[in-house]
Protein backbone atom coordinates (compact mmCIF):
# COMPACT_ATOMS: atom_id res chain seq x y z
CA UNK A 1 0.00 0.00 0.00
CA UNK A 2 1.03 3.65 -0.18
CA UNK A 3 0.51 6.60 2.12
CA UNK A 4 -2.83 8.33 1.50
CA UNK A 5 -1.30 11.83 1.63
CA UNK A 6 1.61 13.83 0.24
CA UNK A 7 5.03 13.82 1.89
CA UNK A 8 8.40 15.43 1.21
CA UNK A 9 11.75 13.66 0.73
CA UNK A 10 13.31 13.31 4.17
CA UNK A 11 10.02 13.28 6.10
CA UNK A 12 9.86 10.37 8.52
CA UNK A 13 6.83 8.80 6.84
CA UNK A 14 8.35 9.31 3.37
CA UNK A 15 11.58 7.56 4.41
CA UNK A 16 9.76 4.65 6.05
CA UNK A 17 7.37 4.23 3.11
CA UNK A 18 10.34 4.03 0.71
CA UNK A 19 11.81 1.25 2.85
CA UNK A 20 8.49 -0.57 2.78
CA UNK A 21 8.38 -0.56 -1.03
CA UNK A 22 11.94 -1.91 -1.24
CA UNK A 23 11.24 -4.69 1.28
CA UNK A 24 8.10 -5.75 -0.56
CA UNK A 25 9.92 -5.78 -3.91
CA UNK A 26 12.63 -8.05 -2.46
CA UNK A 27 9.87 -10.32 -1.16
CA UNK A 28 8.32 -10.42 -4.64
CA UNK A 29 11.63 -11.60 -6.11
CA UNK A 30 11.79 -14.35 -3.48
CA UNK A 31 8.17 -15.39 -4.06
CA UNK A 32 8.71 -15.49 -7.83
CA UNK A 33 11.80 -17.70 -7.41
CA UNK A 34 14.12 -15.25 -9.16
CA UNK A 35 17.40 -13.85 -7.96
CA UNK A 36 20.04 -15.07 -5.54
CA UNK A 37 18.00 -16.35 -2.60
CA UNK A 38 20.75 -15.99 -0.01
CA UNK A 39 21.69 -12.53 -1.23
CA UNK A 40 18.07 -11.36 -1.31
CA UNK A 41 17.49 -12.52 2.25
CA UNK A 42 20.74 -10.90 3.39
CA UNK A 43 19.52 -7.60 1.92
CA UNK A 44 16.13 -8.03 3.58
CA UNK A 45 17.78 -8.86 6.89
CA UNK A 46 20.09 -5.85 6.69
CA UNK A 47 17.26 -3.49 5.77
CA UNK A 48 14.94 -4.82 8.48
CA UNK A 49 17.66 -4.61 11.16
CA UNK A 50 18.31 -0.94 10.41
CA UNK A 51 14.60 -0.22 10.05
CA UNK A 52 13.73 -1.79 13.40
CA UNK A 53 16.56 -0.02 15.22
CA UNK A 54 15.64 3.39 13.81
CA UNK A 55 11.94 2.95 14.54
CA UNK A 56 12.70 1.95 18.12
CA UNK A 57 14.93 5.01 18.50
CA UNK A 58 12.67 7.55 16.79
CA UNK A 59 9.19 6.43 15.69
CA UNK A 60 8.01 4.65 18.81
CA UNK A 61 9.14 7.32 21.29
CA UNK A 62 7.38 9.89 19.08
CA UNK A 63 4.19 7.80 19.15
CA UNK A 64 4.40 7.54 22.93
CA UNK A 65 4.72 11.34 23.20
CA UNK A 66 1.43 11.86 21.33
CA UNK A 67 -0.41 9.43 23.58
CA UNK A 68 -0.08 6.34 21.40
CA UNK A 69 2.06 4.29 23.80
CA UNK A 70 0.00 1.15 23.10
CA UNK A 71 0.75 1.46 19.39
CA UNK A 72 4.45 1.88 20.16
CA UNK A 73 4.43 -1.21 22.34
CA UNK A 74 2.63 -3.19 19.64
CA UNK A 75 5.27 -2.15 17.11
CA UNK A 76 8.11 -3.18 19.41
CA UNK A 77 6.50 -6.59 20.01
CA UNK A 78 6.17 -7.15 16.26
CA UNK A 79 9.80 -6.21 15.79
CA UNK A 80 10.92 -8.76 18.36
CA UNK A 81 9.02 -11.54 16.57
CA UNK A 82 10.44 -10.51 13.19
CA UNK A 83 13.97 -10.30 14.60
CA UNK A 84 13.75 -13.90 15.81
CA UNK A 85 12.75 -15.00 12.31
CA UNK A 86 15.68 -13.09 10.81
CA UNK A 87 18.09 -14.85 13.18
CA UNK A 88 16.69 -18.21 12.01
CA UNK A 89 17.13 -17.18 8.36
CA UNK A 90 20.69 -16.06 9.02
CA UNK A 91 21.64 -19.56 10.22
CA UNK A 92 19.54 -21.70 7.84
CA UNK A 93 20.29 -22.70 4.26
CA UNK A 94 18.09 -21.42 1.43
CA UNK A 95 15.76 -24.16 0.27
CA UNK A 96 15.74 -25.96 3.59
CA UNK A 97 12.41 -26.47 5.34
CA UNK A 98 13.49 -24.29 8.27
CA UNK A 99 14.57 -21.46 5.97
CA UNK A 100 11.44 -21.45 3.82
CA UNK A 101 9.04 -21.65 6.77
CA UNK A 102 10.80 -18.77 8.51
CA UNK A 103 10.82 -16.76 5.28
CA UNK A 104 7.08 -17.23 4.71
CA UNK A 105 6.36 -16.12 8.28
CA UNK A 106 8.68 -13.13 7.87
CA UNK A 107 7.01 -11.98 4.64
CA UNK A 108 3.55 -12.21 6.20
CA UNK A 109 4.68 -10.47 9.37
CA UNK A 110 6.46 -7.60 7.61
CA UNK A 111 3.51 -6.99 5.28
CA UNK A 112 1.16 -6.84 8.25
CA UNK A 113 3.57 -4.44 9.97
CA UNK A 114 3.71 -2.24 6.85
CA UNK A 115 -0.07 -2.06 6.56
CA UNK A 116 -0.43 -1.12 10.23
CA UNK A 117 2.20 1.61 10.02
CA UNK A 118 0.97 3.17 6.79
CA UNK A 119 -2.73 2.98 7.64
CA UNK A 120 -2.57 3.97 11.31
CA UNK A 121 0.75 4.86 12.99
CA UNK A 122 2.30 7.25 10.48
CA UNK A 123 -0.88 9.20 9.57
CA UNK A 124 -1.70 9.60 13.27
CA UNK A 125 1.79 10.90 14.00
CA UNK A 126 1.67 13.41 11.13
CA UNK A 127 -1.73 14.71 12.28
CA UNK A 128 -0.41 15.17 15.79
CA UNK A 129 2.98 16.78 15.16
CA UNK A 130 2.64 18.47 11.75
CA UNK A 131 4.67 18.39 8.56
CA UNK A 132 7.66 20.33 9.89
CA UNK A 133 8.25 17.95 12.76
CA UNK A 134 8.02 14.95 10.40
CA UNK A 135 11.01 16.40 8.57
CA UNK A 136 13.00 16.74 11.79
CA UNK A 137 12.04 13.21 12.85
CA UNK A 138 13.16 11.99 9.42
CA UNK A 139 16.63 13.44 9.98
CA UNK A 140 16.87 11.69 13.35
CA UNK A 141 15.63 8.45 11.81
CA UNK A 142 18.29 8.48 9.07
CA UNK A 143 20.97 9.23 11.66
CA UNK A 144 19.76 6.28 13.76
CA UNK A 145 19.97 3.99 10.72
CA UNK A 146 23.55 5.09 10.13
CA UNK A 147 24.56 3.92 13.61
CA UNK A 148 22.45 0.74 13.74
CA UNK A 149 23.79 -2.81 14.03
CA UNK A 150 23.74 -4.63 10.71
CA UNK A 151 21.94 -7.70 12.06
CA UNK A 152 18.87 -8.34 14.18
CA UNK A 153 19.34 -8.89 17.91
CA UNK A 154 16.07 -9.99 19.59
CA UNK A 155 17.84 -10.46 22.93
CA UNK A 156 18.69 -6.75 23.14
CA UNK A 157 16.13 -4.80 25.20
CA UNK A 158 13.93 -2.50 23.07
CA UNK A 159 14.50 0.51 25.37
CA UNK A 160 16.79 1.81 28.10
CA UNK A 161 20.46 2.31 28.89
CA UNK A 162 21.22 -1.42 28.66
CA UNK A 163 19.91 -1.40 25.10
CA UNK A 164 22.38 1.32 24.07
CA UNK A 165 25.31 -0.54 25.61
CA UNK A 166 24.38 -3.89 24.07
CA UNK A 167 23.66 -2.36 20.67
CA UNK A 168 27.12 -0.77 20.60
CA UNK A 169 28.78 -4.13 21.19
CA UNK A 170 26.46 -5.87 18.75
CA UNK A 171 27.19 -3.32 16.05
CA UNK A 172 30.93 -3.90 16.34
CA UNK A 173 30.54 -7.68 16.18
CA UNK A 174 28.19 -7.39 13.20
CA UNK A 175 30.80 -5.49 11.21
CA UNK A 176 33.40 -8.15 11.97
CA UNK A 177 31.03 -10.99 11.03
CA UNK A 178 29.92 -9.28 7.83
CA UNK A 179 33.50 -8.63 6.75
CA UNK A 180 34.58 -12.23 7.42
CA UNK A 181 31.51 -13.77 5.78
CA UNK A 182 31.49 -11.42 2.78
CA UNK A 183 27.90 -10.36 3.54
CA UNK A 184 28.86 -6.68 3.43
CA UNK A 185 29.94 -7.15 -0.21
CA UNK A 186 26.40 -7.81 -1.43
CA UNK A 187 24.44 -5.04 0.25
CA UNK A 188 24.77 -2.51 -2.59
CA UNK A 189 24.31 -4.82 -5.57
CA UNK A 190 21.23 -5.96 -7.47
CA UNK A 191 20.20 -9.43 -6.27
CA UNK A 192 17.21 -9.86 -8.59
CA UNK A 193 18.96 -11.61 -11.53
CA UNK A 194 17.18 -9.15 -13.81
CA UNK A 195 20.45 -7.71 -15.11
CA UNK A 196 22.56 -9.15 -17.89
CA UNK A 197 25.88 -10.78 -17.02
CA UNK A 198 28.06 -7.77 -17.76
CA UNK A 199 25.86 -5.34 -15.82
CA UNK A 200 25.66 -7.73 -12.87
CA UNK A 201 29.44 -7.98 -12.72
CA UNK A 202 29.75 -4.19 -12.66
CA UNK A 203 27.33 -3.85 -9.75
CA UNK A 204 28.85 -6.78 -7.84
CA UNK A 205 32.26 -5.16 -8.22
CA UNK A 206 30.94 -1.75 -7.19
CA UNK A 207 29.22 -3.23 -4.15
CA UNK A 208 32.54 -4.63 -2.94
CA UNK A 209 34.17 -1.21 -3.31
CA UNK A 210 31.69 1.01 -1.48
CA UNK A 211 31.49 1.41 2.27
CA UNK A 212 27.72 0.93 2.48
CA UNK A 213 24.61 1.84 0.50
CA UNK A 214 24.88 5.56 -0.24
CA UNK A 215 21.62 6.51 1.46
CA UNK A 216 22.97 5.27 4.80
CA UNK A 217 26.05 7.47 4.67
CA UNK A 218 26.63 11.09 5.51
CA UNK A 219 26.95 13.33 2.49
CA UNK A 220 30.67 13.68 3.14
CA UNK A 221 31.11 9.91 3.24
CA UNK A 222 29.03 9.41 0.10
CA UNK A 223 31.15 11.90 -1.84
CA UNK A 224 34.24 9.84 -1.05
CA UNK A 225 32.77 6.56 -2.32
CA UNK A 226 33.75 4.96 -5.64
CA UNK A 227 31.46 5.39 -8.64
CA UNK A 228 30.48 2.87 -11.31
CA UNK A 229 33.37 4.27 -13.35
CA UNK A 230 35.72 3.03 -10.62
CA UNK A 231 34.07 -0.39 -10.76
CA UNK A 232 34.64 -0.48 -14.53
CA UNK A 233 38.30 0.35 -13.98
CA UNK A 234 38.55 -2.48 -11.44
CA UNK A 235 37.10 -4.94 -13.97
CA UNK A 236 39.53 -3.84 -16.67
CA UNK A 237 42.41 -4.39 -14.26
CA UNK A 238 41.07 -7.83 -13.27
CA UNK A 239 40.89 -8.81 -16.94
CA UNK A 240 44.34 -7.47 -17.75
CA UNK A 241 42.91 -4.97 -20.23
CA UNK A 242 44.12 -1.42 -20.85
CA UNK A 243 42.78 1.15 -18.41
CA UNK A 244 43.79 4.27 -20.31
CA UNK A 245 40.88 6.59 -21.11
CA UNK A 246 39.60 6.62 -24.67
CA UNK A 247 41.91 8.87 -26.68
CA UNK A 248 40.62 12.23 -27.90
CA UNK A 249 42.39 15.20 -29.44
CA UNK A 250 42.52 17.10 -26.15
CA UNK A 251 40.69 17.50 -22.86
CA UNK A 252 41.19 20.68 -20.87
CA UNK A 253 39.38 22.61 -18.16
CA UNK A 254 38.56 26.26 -18.78
CA UNK A 255 37.02 28.92 -16.54
CA UNK A 256 33.63 30.30 -17.57
CA UNK A 257 31.82 33.21 -15.91
CA UNK A 258 28.82 31.94 -13.97
CA UNK A 259 26.07 33.44 -11.81
CA UNK A 260 27.91 32.40 -8.65
CA UNK A 261 31.48 33.00 -9.85
CA UNK A 262 33.71 31.26 -12.33
CA UNK A 263 32.68 27.75 -13.38
CA UNK A 264 35.04 24.98 -14.43
CA UNK A 265 34.06 23.66 -17.84
CA UNK A 266 35.83 20.71 -19.46
CA UNK A 267 36.33 20.97 -23.21
CA UNK A 268 37.01 17.81 -25.26
CA UNK A 269 38.18 18.17 -28.84
CA UNK A 270 38.27 15.44 -31.51
CA UNK A 271 41.40 13.87 -32.93
CA UNK A 272 42.67 15.45 -36.11
CA UNK A 273 40.41 18.49 -35.89
CA UNK A 274 41.01 20.80 -38.87
CA UNK A 275 40.50 24.53 -39.09
CA UNK A 276 36.91 23.99 -40.23
CA UNK A 277 34.39 24.53 -37.41
CA UNK A 278 32.85 21.34 -36.05
CA UNK A 279 29.57 20.73 -34.19
CA UNK A 280 29.41 21.11 -30.42
CA UNK A 281 27.69 19.01 -27.75
CA UNK A 282 27.12 20.30 -24.23
CA UNK A 283 26.93 17.24 -21.97
CA UNK A 284 25.75 17.58 -18.36
CA UNK A 285 26.81 14.92 -15.85
CA UNK A 286 24.56 13.34 -13.23
CA UNK A 287 24.85 12.70 -9.50
CA UNK A 288 21.54 13.81 -7.97
CA UNK A 289 22.73 17.43 -7.81
CA UNK A 290 24.95 16.49 -4.86
CA UNK A 291 27.49 13.84 -5.97
CA UNK A 292 30.12 13.19 -8.64
CA UNK A 293 32.13 15.36 -11.00
CA UNK A 294 33.21 15.48 -14.63
CA UNK A 295 35.86 12.87 -13.78
CA UNK A 296 33.14 10.29 -13.05
CA UNK A 297 31.50 10.94 -16.44
CA UNK A 298 34.69 11.40 -18.43
CA UNK A 299 34.11 8.22 -20.47
CA UNK A 300 30.72 9.47 -21.70
CA UNK A 301 32.22 12.68 -23.05
CA UNK A 302 35.17 10.97 -24.72
CA UNK A 303 32.85 8.49 -26.42
CA UNK A 304 30.66 11.28 -27.78
CA UNK A 305 33.65 13.18 -29.15
CA UNK A 306 34.86 10.17 -31.12
CA UNK A 307 31.44 9.00 -32.30
CA UNK A 308 30.20 12.40 -33.45
CA UNK A 309 33.37 14.27 -34.42
CA UNK A 310 32.05 17.14 -32.30
CA UNK A 311 33.60 19.20 -29.54
CA UNK A 312 32.06 18.16 -26.20
CA UNK A 313 31.75 20.69 -23.40
CA UNK A 314 30.81 19.57 -19.87
CA UNK A 315 30.09 22.08 -17.06
CA UNK A 316 31.08 21.43 -13.45
CA UNK A 317 28.03 23.01 -11.87
CA UNK A 318 27.64 23.96 -8.22
CA UNK A 319 26.47 21.17 -5.90
CA UNK A 320 23.78 21.09 -3.25
CA UNK A 321 23.27 21.34 -0.32
CA UNK A 322 26.00 23.98 -0.24
CA UNK A 323 24.31 25.55 -3.27
CA UNK A 324 20.66 24.52 -3.38
CA UNK A 325 18.28 24.73 -6.31
CA UNK A 326 18.36 26.55 -8.70
CA UNK A 327 22.15 27.04 -8.52
CA UNK A 328 23.05 24.03 -10.70
CA UNK A 329 20.35 24.84 -13.26
CA UNK A 330 21.56 28.43 -13.47
CA UNK A 331 25.14 27.25 -14.03
CA UNK A 332 24.12 24.94 -16.87
CA UNK A 333 22.09 27.67 -18.56
CA UNK A 334 24.94 30.15 -18.18
CA UNK A 335 27.37 27.64 -19.70
CA UNK A 336 25.13 27.11 -22.70
CA UNK A 337 24.82 30.85 -23.30
CA UNK A 338 28.59 31.21 -22.97
CA UNK A 339 29.04 28.39 -25.46
CA UNK A 340 26.88 30.06 -28.08
CA UNK A 341 29.03 33.16 -27.83
CA UNK A 342 32.37 31.39 -27.64
CA UNK A 343 31.93 28.26 -29.78
CA UNK A 344 33.88 29.80 -32.66
CA UNK A 345 36.87 30.43 -30.44
CA UNK A 346 36.87 26.74 -29.48
CA UNK A 347 36.79 25.68 -33.14
CA UNK A 348 33.07 24.95 -33.00
CA UNK A 349 30.09 25.93 -35.11
CA UNK A 350 27.61 28.05 -33.06
CA UNK A 351 24.79 27.09 -35.45
CA UNK A 352 25.26 23.38 -34.69
CA UNK A 353 25.12 23.00 -30.92
CA UNK A 354 23.31 20.08 -29.25
CA UNK A 355 22.67 19.45 -25.57
CA UNK A 356 22.33 16.31 -23.44
CA UNK A 357 23.03 14.72 -20.13
CA UNK A 358 22.56 11.80 -17.76
CA UNK A 359 20.20 11.53 -14.77
CA UNK A 360 19.73 14.96 -13.25
CA UNK A 361 22.12 16.21 -15.94
CA UNK A 362 19.43 15.25 -18.44
CA UNK A 363 16.90 17.13 -16.31
CA UNK A 364 19.04 20.27 -16.51
CA UNK A 365 19.60 19.83 -20.24
CA UNK A 366 15.84 19.67 -20.82
CA UNK A 367 15.24 22.60 -18.47
CA UNK A 368 17.84 24.64 -20.36
CA UNK A 369 15.97 24.07 -23.62
CA UNK A 370 12.75 25.19 -21.96
CA UNK A 371 14.31 28.34 -20.55
CA UNK A 372 15.89 29.24 -23.89
CA UNK A 373 12.54 28.76 -25.63
CA UNK A 374 10.78 30.92 -23.05
CA UNK A 375 13.40 33.65 -23.50
CA UNK A 376 13.11 33.53 -27.27
CA UNK A 377 16.76 32.50 -27.70
CA UNK A 378 18.11 30.05 -30.30
CA UNK A 379 17.60 26.43 -29.27
CA UNK A 380 20.03 23.53 -29.58
CA UNK A 381 19.62 21.55 -32.79
CA UNK A 382 18.99 18.37 -30.74
CA UNK A 383 18.80 17.10 -27.21
CA UNK A 384 19.62 13.72 -25.66
CA UNK A 385 18.28 12.65 -22.27
CA UNK A 386 19.84 9.51 -20.78
CA UNK A 387 17.97 8.00 -17.81
CA UNK A 388 16.38 11.41 -17.19
CA UNK A 389 14.67 12.68 -14.09
CA UNK A 390 11.65 14.57 -15.45
CA UNK A 391 9.56 14.97 -12.30
CA UNK A 392 10.20 15.19 -8.57
CA UNK A 393 7.12 13.02 -7.94
CA UNK A 394 7.51 9.28 -7.34
CA UNK A 395 6.05 8.65 -10.76
CA UNK A 396 5.02 5.47 -12.54
CA UNK A 397 5.36 1.71 -12.24
CA UNK A 398 9.17 1.78 -12.28
CA UNK A 399 9.16 3.47 -8.86
CA UNK A 400 7.85 0.17 -7.53
CA UNK A 401 9.30 -2.33 -9.98
CA UNK A 402 12.85 -0.97 -9.66
CA UNK A 403 12.55 0.25 -6.07
CA UNK A 404 15.33 -2.15 -5.03
CA UNK A 405 17.57 -1.53 -8.06
CA UNK A 406 21.13 -0.28 -7.85
CA UNK A 407 22.99 2.02 -8.05
CA UNK A 408 19.86 4.21 -7.84
CA UNK A 409 17.07 2.80 -5.72
CA UNK A 410 14.00 4.56 -4.38
CA UNK A 411 15.43 5.49 -0.94
CA UNK A 412 18.59 6.90 -2.54
CA UNK A 413 16.58 9.08 -4.91
CA UNK A 414 14.65 10.52 -1.95
CA UNK A 415 17.89 10.99 0.00
CA UNK A 416 19.40 12.94 -2.89
CA UNK A 417 16.34 15.16 -3.20
CA UNK A 418 16.33 15.76 0.54
CA UNK A 419 19.85 17.19 0.27
CA UNK A 420 19.36 18.91 -3.09
CA UNK A 421 16.25 20.84 -1.98
CA UNK A 422 17.09 21.35 1.69
CA UNK A 423 15.41 24.54 2.84
CA UNK A 424 13.75 25.12 -0.56
CA UNK A 425 11.28 22.23 -0.73
CA UNK A 426 8.72 24.47 -2.43
CA UNK A 427 11.08 24.36 -5.43
CA UNK A 428 10.26 20.68 -5.96
CA UNK A 429 7.37 21.92 -8.11
CA UNK A 430 9.43 24.46 -10.04
CA UNK A 431 8.94 23.88 -13.80
CA UNK A 432 12.71 23.88 -14.29
CA UNK A 433 12.95 20.60 -12.39
CA UNK A 434 9.40 19.20 -12.41
CA UNK A 435 8.99 18.95 -16.17
CA UNK A 436 6.02 16.60 -16.60
CA UNK A 437 3.32 19.10 -15.59
CA UNK A 438 4.51 21.55 -18.26
CA UNK A 439 1.64 22.43 -20.62
CA UNK A 440 1.67 21.40 -24.28
CA UNK A 441 2.42 24.96 -25.36
CA UNK A 442 5.48 24.96 -23.13
CA UNK A 443 6.71 21.73 -24.71
CA UNK A 444 5.97 22.63 -28.32
CA UNK A 445 8.90 23.61 -30.51
CA UNK A 446 11.58 21.94 -28.41
CA UNK A 447 14.51 20.31 -30.26
CA UNK A 448 14.39 16.79 -31.72
CA UNK A 449 14.85 14.57 -28.69
CA UNK A 450 16.25 11.11 -28.02
CA UNK A 451 15.45 9.62 -24.61
CA UNK A 452 17.41 6.58 -23.40
CA UNK A 453 15.96 4.54 -20.53
CA UNK A 454 16.66 1.20 -18.83
CA UNK A 455 14.31 -1.30 -17.26
CA UNK A 456 16.16 -1.46 -13.91
CA UNK A 457 15.85 2.23 -13.13
CA UNK A 458 13.28 3.94 -10.93
CA UNK A 459 13.27 6.82 -13.46
CA UNK A 460 12.29 4.70 -16.46
CA UNK A 461 8.54 5.48 -16.34
CA UNK A 462 9.02 9.22 -16.17
CA UNK A 463 11.50 9.15 -19.04
CA UNK A 464 8.99 7.32 -21.24
CA UNK A 465 6.21 9.65 -20.16
CA UNK A 466 8.24 12.76 -21.03
CA UNK A 467 8.81 11.31 -24.50
CA UNK A 468 5.07 10.74 -24.93
CA UNK A 469 4.26 14.27 -23.82
CA UNK A 470 6.86 15.76 -26.16
CA UNK A 471 5.35 13.80 -29.04
CA UNK A 472 1.86 14.95 -28.06
CA UNK A 473 3.12 18.54 -28.31
CA UNK A 474 4.43 17.95 -31.83
CA UNK A 475 8.10 17.51 -30.92
CA UNK A 476 10.09 14.93 -32.87
CA UNK A 477 10.92 12.56 -30.03
CA UNK A 478 11.77 8.90 -29.58
CA UNK A 479 12.63 6.69 -26.64
CA UNK A 480 14.98 3.71 -26.66
CA UNK A 481 14.89 1.35 -23.69
CA UNK A 482 17.74 -1.01 -22.81
CA UNK A 483 16.86 -4.20 -20.98
CA UNK A 484 19.03 -5.84 -18.35
CA UNK A 485 21.05 -2.75 -17.43
CA UNK A 486 20.93 -0.15 -14.69
CA UNK A 487 20.79 3.58 -14.19
CA UNK A 488 24.08 5.34 -14.95
CA UNK A 489 25.12 2.68 -17.46
CA UNK A 490 25.86 4.97 -20.41
CA UNK A 491 29.56 5.65 -19.79
CA UNK A 492 30.51 2.01 -19.15
CA UNK A 493 31.10 0.92 -22.74
CA UNK A 494 34.56 -0.45 -21.92
CA UNK A 495 32.90 -3.26 -19.92
CA UNK A 496 29.25 -3.17 -21.04
CA UNK A 497 28.20 -3.87 -24.62
CA UNK A 498 24.80 -2.23 -24.25
CA UNK A 499 26.46 1.00 -23.19
CA UNK A 500 28.51 0.93 -26.38
CA UNK A 501 25.31 0.37 -28.36
CA UNK A 502 23.59 3.25 -26.58
CA UNK A 503 26.52 5.54 -27.34
CA UNK A 504 26.19 4.69 -31.03
CA UNK A 505 22.44 5.39 -30.89
CA UNK A 506 23.03 8.76 -29.27
CA UNK A 507 25.82 9.64 -31.71
CA UNK A 508 23.58 8.77 -34.68
CA UNK A 509 20.83 11.04 -33.35
CA UNK A 510 23.32 13.88 -32.96
CA UNK A 511 25.00 13.40 -36.32
CA UNK A 512 21.65 13.42 -38.10
CA UNK A 513 20.69 16.64 -36.32
CA UNK A 514 24.01 18.27 -37.21
CA UNK A 515 23.60 17.29 -40.87
CA UNK A 516 20.07 18.72 -40.94
CA UNK A 517 20.97 22.02 -39.24
CA UNK A 518 19.91 24.78 -39.48
CA UNK A 519 16.61 23.34 -40.76
CA UNK A 520 16.34 20.85 -37.88
CA UNK A 521 13.08 22.33 -36.55
CA UNK A 522 11.31 22.30 -39.92
CA UNK A 523 10.09 18.75 -39.24
CA UNK A 524 9.33 19.01 -35.52
CA UNK A 525 5.77 17.92 -36.16
CA UNK A 526 6.76 14.58 -37.68
CA UNK A 527 6.42 11.91 -34.97
CA UNK A 528 9.01 9.18 -34.61
CA UNK A 529 8.39 5.60 -33.53
CA UNK A 530 7.36 4.73 -30.00
CA UNK A 531 9.88 3.44 -27.42
CA UNK A 532 12.17 0.76 -28.77
CA UNK A 533 13.30 -1.89 -26.30
CA UNK A 534 16.81 -3.28 -26.69
CA UNK A 535 17.91 -6.41 -24.86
Amino acid sequence: MTLPYATLPGDLDHVIADEHVVANRLFEHLEAGRGDRRMLVDQVSYGRALHAHAEEEVLYPALAEIGAAADAEEGRDEHQALKRLLVLLDHADPGSREFERALNKLIGGVRHHIEKEEREFLPALRRAVGAGEMGRLGERYLAAKGSAPARSHPTVPPTGRRRRLMHGAAGFMDKVRDRVSGRSNVLSTDASWLLDTQAQRILDTWSRLVLAPYELLTLEQARQQPSLADAAMEILQQDGRPTDPEEVGSAADVAVPGPGGDLVVRVYKPLGQTSDPVPVVMWVHGGGWILFTNDDYDASCRALVNRTGAIVVSPEYRKAPEHVFPAAHEDVLATYRWLRTNATGLGGDPSRIAIGGEGVGANMAAATCGQLKQAGEPLPVAQVLVCPLTTTAQYGASMRDAADARPLNRPLLSWMMMHAFRGVTDSLNDPRVDLLPLCAQGRAGLPPTLIVTTDRDVLQSQGDEWCARLEAAGVRATSVRYGGVMHDFFGLAAVLDKAAHAQEQVALHLRQAFEAAPAAHAFDGAPMRRPKVIG
